[in-house]
């Protein structure tokens, strides 16, 4: 009788993944610059919410402090990039599994005509980074009169 071969479809999916990954340049342990491209360690969970007045951005980022993440607004693109630090390694700690990512991030959001750039306001609790982008009347397009020699 021949070797029984056990199918893990999870481990096959994270390989895909992985291949992926590595296809399109975008190898977790990257974390460099090349060229206008951002290579992330990690990307957080990100939900966006819009109400009458205001979009909300909200970014997990368990184990970080505020002074880990800058944010930037620049040409109608908003910026979340930061970094989770990884432990200090002991040698009376002994790691059975690790699954949180840890390295720099980069997210980056069009953002829409009608958001008052000027008045994006942060908050950071308790790992969650909140954003509130007011927004405004969208401005009309400009009409440029054209001569005709």
């Amino acid at each position: 009788m021949g070797n029984l071969t056990r199918r893990n479809p999870m481990g096959e999916f994270e390989d895909m993944v992985d291949r992926y990954n590595r296809l399109f340049g975008l190898n977790r342990n990257a974390g460099e610059r090349e060229g206008l491209l951002t290579r992330s360690d990690w990307t957080p969970a990100v939900d966006i919410k819009e109400t009458d007045s205001a979009f909300t951005i909200e970014a997990e980022l368990p184990g970080m402090n505020k002074e880990d993440v800058k944010v930037t607004v620049h040409d109608g693109v908003l910026t979340i990039q930061g970094e989770r630090h990884k432990e200090e390694e002991s040698g009376d700690k002994k790691h059975h599994r690790i699954e949180r990512f840890y390295g720099r991030f980069t997210r980056r959001f069009t953002l829409p005509d009608n958001v008052d750039e000027a008045s994006i306001a942060a908050g950071f609790k308790d790992g969650l980074l909140t954003l509130t982008l007011t927004k405004q009347e969208p401005r009309e397009p400009k009409a440029i009169e054209v001569e005709v020699n």
